[in-house]
């Protein structure tokens, strides 16, 4: 993602007073049963998903090879409801001791709160650890010059993934353009295919449509921009566009009839792409892991991947990546295990750790990533999302994680509300700007 106010910690009571009206007992399903607090583990809160398998095959090892004080144990927390519960639990006395996150708006409350520990002596202490990490990455876990987190993940920028087979069954290429796009939508409806997969009912999947748009239109300035606290920002010229494309797209039946009911996090988009139902799916690039665990055949046969298309008029370089630099880890400043929450972080450089990545189809952050991409299920797609980030002129994150909370969260409702015909562009336009 500045130092709290010690005389008046309003934060701390503000971050407490709006997330302790949600209940935390009974809601964690995960690898141990310790409660996060827990004085006799180090509870080590991790987003729910396929990729998993990476830390906790990390956090094994350390509890095998440094026999520490207090037993390092993962907990899974539900994807759908992982903020919410890190909020509620920041804001109590059971706070994790290591958690994940995507670094930016996401954590800045729990570091005015003086809630997160400063990880620079930790890099100033370690130069070779510190080097381990592509520094534009290492950069995405400040805030405000601050380190507070430590990369976990590959590298995640927003891919346009597409089913090779159904190309292939009506003798059409992936899209660079626009205009390319565009036809292919008309095509795949006439074929009966859904041209885009997209789970509506999950609006950060929506959220990756805009960012792009905005970024071709009008560049990375203008979220930087609105991200600076100028909320007149959302009324650029690019952001209007981005919408009346987003709505022409909708118009045309590019994401089918009903995807306003679609979960991603109940997989049904993936398998939408998998299944030859969909056509294209614009997705982060753990996509590839997700249909590489869950649909194997496909993910290695005719699971494609192109970048975003160029856009008519548009000023943004079109080697704009939008995303998540990758995830973080981050200490709580309070954790009664500090030392060890600090030694587990050295884990993420590891030539195990790595590896693992790799195997799992993702593309580290580390700066000697490149030679270990020969193990990777499908080396030409580690190099090119590699190459792809290397190049990247601008690689914005994650509209929702760079944003605070407080609106990321009306933001999302205006998204949708975009997508399902509820409010039209300039609608959507005058609401965000009205968002404090």
């Amino acid at each position: 993602m500045t130092a709290p106010d010690a005389v008046e910690p309003r934060a701390v009571r503000g971050v407490a007073a709006a997330l302790t009206a949600l209940a935390l007992a009974g809601a964690l399903t995960g690898c141990g049963a310790a409660g996060a607090g827990d004085d006799d583990t180090m509870d080590v809160w991790m987003y729910q998903d396929s990729l998993n398998v990476v830390q906790q095959a990390a956090v094994e090892r350390f509890n095998a090879e440094h026999a520490p004080e207090a037993e390092a144990v993962m907990v899974e927390i539900p994807g759908d409801g992982y903020e919410d519960k890190l909020r509620t639990a920041m804001g109590a006395d059971d706070q994790p001791d290591v958690f994940f996150n995507w670094g930016g708006g996401g954590i800045r409350p729990y570091v005015e709160a003086d809630l997160l520990l400063p990880l620079d002596d930790l890099l100033a202490g370690d130069p070779e650890f510190r080097d381990s990490f592509l520094p534009a990455v290492l950069e995405a876990g400040r805030i405000d010059g601050v380190q507070y987190g430590i990369p976990l993940r590959g590298t995640q920028p927003v891919l346009l993934f597409y089913n090779r087979e159904v190309f292939d069954r009506i003798g059409a290429e992936p899209p660079e353009t626009w205009d390319d796009l565009l036809d292919l939508v008309d095509r795949f409806r006439e074929e009966g295919v859904i041209p885009f997969a997209l789970a509506g009912a999950t609006p950060w999947t929506e959220q990756m449509w805009l960012q792009y748009l905005v970024d071709r239109y009008g560049g990375p300035e203008v979220f930087a921009r609105i991200q600076s606290g100028d909320h007149e920002g959302w009324r650029d010229p690019a952001v209007l566009r981005a919408a009346e494309s987003v709505r022409d797209l909708v118009d045309r039946g590019a994401f089918g009839d009903s995807f306003g009911s679609v979960s991603y996090t109940e997989g049904a988009a993936s398998a939408l792409l998998a299944e030859g139902r969909a056509a294209m799916h614009l997705m982060g690039a753990w996509e590839y892991s997700t249909q590489l665990a869950d649909a194997p055949a496909f993910a290695e046969d005719d699971l494609g991947y192109v970048a975003f298309p160029t856009v008519p008029d548009g000023t943004g370089d079109p080697a704009n990546l939008v995303g998540n630099p990758t995830n973080f880890f981050s200490v709580t400043a309070d954790s009664p295990h500090v030392d060890q929450a600090l030694e587990f972080l050295r884990v993420t450089t590891g030539d195990e750790y790595v590896a693992d990545m790799v195997a799992n189809g993702e593309v580290p952050t580390t700066a000697d990533a490149a030679d270990l991409f020969a193990e990777a299920p499908d080396p030409e797609y580690a190099e090119f999302q590699y190459d792809l980030v290397q190049r990247a002129p601008s690689f914005t994150l994650s509209w929702d994680q760079a944003l605070p909370p407080s609106v990321a969260a009306p933001m999302h409702t205006e998204i949708q509300k975009l997508f399902n015909g509820q409010s039209t562009p300039q609608q959507f336009v005058d609401a965000m700007a009205a968002l404090r």
